[in-house]
């Protein structure tokens, strides 16, 4: 468990009603990622607030009527996913940083001038970045982040991204995860067997397909089939 003196808050509204989770910030983001960080970590008390500040405890009809559970680290994982997560001024700088070179980074490494057929060097893309006035939030998964930054910087730099198409099949067992499948990357054809695997085709940059196959591969335990499309 993180201390209460680094802990910040995560909340999540449903109408009028409040809920609120004391967490690492560090670990909220990579629950918030897809990561499966364990939720008893990333919490620094194991309840469920309506107000942090005041101490008040959420009733567990609230809870009940709101995430049809009373289980703490079930509730916390949902209002870590779902909600916001409420950071210190530094913090959020720090955050904004980290993800603004990972999304540069990203974006070096999986796209190319298609004039010249050579990468662009990072600096380039910062700059395009500063240009278009690209927001990063965050706490927005990367991959997000970067067809964002990358549609936005095309109008000022010329620049391509050479995509490969997937087909995947992921098993029943883990039909619970392809919501994260389908927020994360570009799912263009999708349809559930009478067994009730999912199967999709996806669309991603060539570069980043060792990275979707590692990912569909931690969350079916390698369980997943792949074939990449010609």
């Amino acid at each position: 468990m993180v201390s209460l003196d680094k802990a910040v808050i995560a909340r999540y509204k449903h109408g009028k009603r409040n809920f609120e989770v004391l967490v690492d910030p560090e670990k909220a983001d990579l629950i918030r990622s897809g990561a499966e960080e364990g939720i008893g970590d990333a919490l620094a008390v194991e309840e469920i607030f309506e107000d942090t500040s005041k101490g008040k405890k959420a009733t567990e009809s609230n809870l009940m009527t709101v995430f049809s559970t009373t289980d703490v680290q079930e509730i916390a994982k949902g209002i870590i996913k779902e909600g916001e997560v409420q950071l210190t001024t530094e913090q959020r700088r720090k955050k904004v940083e980290e993800k603004k070179r990972m999304v540069i980074n990203r974006i070096s490494r999986i796209s190319i001038n298609p004039q010249t057929n050579t990468p662009h060097p990072p600096q380039r893309i910062e700059i395009a970045m500063q240009e278009a006035k690209v927001h990063i939030d965050p706490f927005k998964p990367v991959d997000e982040l970067v067809r964002e930054a990358v549609k936005a910087i095309r109008p000022i730099i010329p620049i391509k991204i050479e995509e490969v198409r997937i087909a995947i099949k992921i098993p029943a067992a883990y039909s619970g995860r392809v919501y994260e499948i389908k927020k994360n990357y570009n799912v263009t054809k999708e349809e559930w067997e009478g067994d009730g695997s999912f199967i999709a085709l996806l669309h991603v940059p060539a570069g980043m397909r060792d990275e979707l196959f590692s990912f569909l591969n931690g969350i079916t335990k390698g369980e997943v089939q792949t074939r990449i499309v010609k």
